[in-house]
C-alpha cells in the first residue's frame, strides 16, 4: 500500500459539524501542511430545527467557526436544505409509510453529504474533501479501498458502502487511523474549543418526539390505523399506523397475549402488523436490492463474505447468490435475527468493504 498521501500544498474541504471529530480533521489536515477550508453543511431550515442536540443547529455552526477561528482557515456555511429534505426527509417518510425502516445517514451520505461537498471542491479547485468519520481509505495501483477505522467500536464503514471509487478517491478520513480517546486528547492539545463537547447521538433532523412524533407531525395526513394479526392472522388488536413499528420490536405489545410479542413483518397496504413469538424472527437470509459495489469484481455469484445487517450488528459470515435485476441473495451460515426491509446489508471481506445494498425481505 502506499503511504499517507503527502498533503502540503494541497488545498482540502473539510466538513464541519462542529463536533470533536471534524474540529481535529482540520487540525490535523493543517498540521500536514494543507491549506484547509471549512464548510458546514445546513441541512434544516434554523427556525424549524426541531433538535437541539443536532448536527446543524445554529451553535453547532458557531462552534465549527470558533474552531476555524482557532486554526486560522476559512470557513463557510453550504446551503443544502432542498437537496436534504428531497434526499433524506422526503426517502426517510416515504420508507416508514411503506412499513420499512430506513437509514438516514447512509441515504445523507450518499445522495447530500459528499456529493454537496465534491462539488463545492470542484468550484474551490480544491484537490481533496475531508469528513471526520471513522473510517480509512488505503490506496493502491488497483484503486481505493475502503477499510474498517482503527477504533472497532467507532467504526462508520456501514454507512459509507455507498461512495464510488472515483469519490474515494478524493476523500480523507484523518480520525480513522486512531481512537476517540485520542481525538479528545489531540483537540485538547490543538487547543479547539469542541474538545469536551459530547457526540451527537440523535438524527439531525428528529426533536425530542423521536420519529414516530416526526412522521405524525410531518405525514399526518398519509397516517392510517390497522389490525394487530398473530401469524395465523387472528386480530389480536388495532395500531394507529405502521410507522410506529420496525422488524423485532417488542414495545407496545404486551397488551395483547401472555406471551412475549414481536413485531414479525409489516404489510404497510393492508395497513397490517404481524407478530408472534422470538423464534420466529430467524431468517435463513435476505433478498438484497439496490446494490453497489465498490471493488470491481466483488458480489459475485457464490462469494464469500461478512454480513452487517444493521449499523449495530457484529457481521457475521454469509454467501451471496446473484438473482434477476441486479439484486443478491444473501445466506447466512446461521439464521440471523430480525432481518429488516430497509435497512442495508454491507459486505466485508475481513476489514474491507466490498459494498451493500438494501434488504428487500427476509429468505
Amino acid at each position: 500500500m502506499t503511504p499517507a498521501l503527502p498533503l502540503a500544498g494541497k488545498t482540502v474541504l473539510a466538513a464541519m459539524s462542529g463536533g470533536v471529530d471534524s474540529s481535529v480533521t482540520a487540525a490535523l489536515l493543517k498540521e500536514q501542511g494543507a491549506s484547509v477550508i471549512g464548510i458546514t453543511l445546513n441541512v434544516w431550515p434554523e427556525e424549524e430545527n426541531p433538535c437541539a442536540r443536532s448536527c446543524c443547529s445554529v451553535t453547532d455552526v458557531d462552534d465549527a467557526r470558533a474552531v476555524c477561528n482557532v486554526l486560522g482557515i476559512p470557513h463557510y456555511v453550504l446551503n443544502t436544505q432542498a437537496d436534504f429534505k428531497r434526499g433524506v426527509i422526503d426517502y426517510f417518510a416515504a420508507e416508514y409509510l411503506r412499513g420499512r425502516t430506513p437509514n438516514p445517514c447512509i441515504a445523507c451520505n450518499a445522495r447530500v453529504k459528499f456529493t454537496a461537498m465534491l462539488r463545492k471542491a470542484d468550484e474551490f479547485q480544491a484537490d481533496f474533501i475531508a469528513t471526520g468519520h471513522y473510517a480509512r481509505i488505503l490506496r493502491d495501483a488497483g484503486g481505493c479501498r475502503l477499510v474498517r477505522a482503527a477504533d472497532a467500536r467507532k467504526d462508520q464503514t456501514y454507512v459509507l458502502y455507498m461512495l464510488t471509487q472515483t469519490q474515494l478517491g478524493r476523500i480523507l478520513f484523518p480520525c480513522g487511523g486512531y481512537e476517540k480517546p485520542q481525538i479528545r486528547a489531540l483537540a485538547k492539545a490543538f487547543g479547539l474549543p469542541t474538545f469536551q463537547k459530547t457526540d451527537s447521538q440523535d438524527l439531525c433532523f428528529i426533536g425530542r418526539g423521536g420519529y414516530t412524533g416526526f412522521l405524525r407531525e410531518n405525514c399526518a395526513g398519509l397516517l392510517r390505523p390497522g389490525n394487530i394479526v398473530d401469524e395465523s392472522g387472528q386480530v389480536l388488536g388495532r395500531h394507529d399506523g405502521v410507522y410506529r413499528f420496525t422488524i423485532g420490536q417488542h414495545k407496545g405489545l404486551g397488551a395483547f397475549s401472555e406471551k412475549k410479542l414481536y413485531v414479525l413483518s409489516i404489510d404497510a397496504a393492508r395497513a397490517e402488523v404481524r407478530v408472534g413469538e422470538n423464534a420466529a424472527l430467524f431468517a435463513a437470509g435476505a433478498l438484497v436490492g439496490g446494490t453497489h459495489r465498490i471493488l470491481p469484481g466483488a458480489l459475485e455469484d457464490g462469494a464469500r463474505v461478512q454480513a452487517k445487517i444493521r449499523y449495530n450488528a457484529p457481521a457475521v459470515p454469509a454467501t451471496l447468490h446473484t438473482v434477476e435485476n441486479g439484486a443478491l441473495r444473501l445466506l447466512f451460515d446461521e439464521p440471523q435475527r430480525a432481518v429488516t426491509p430497509g435497512q442495508a446489508a454491507v459486505f466485508y471481506d475481513g476489514d474491507t468493504v466490498l459494498g451493500g445494498g438494501t434488504i428487500e425481505r427476509p429468505v
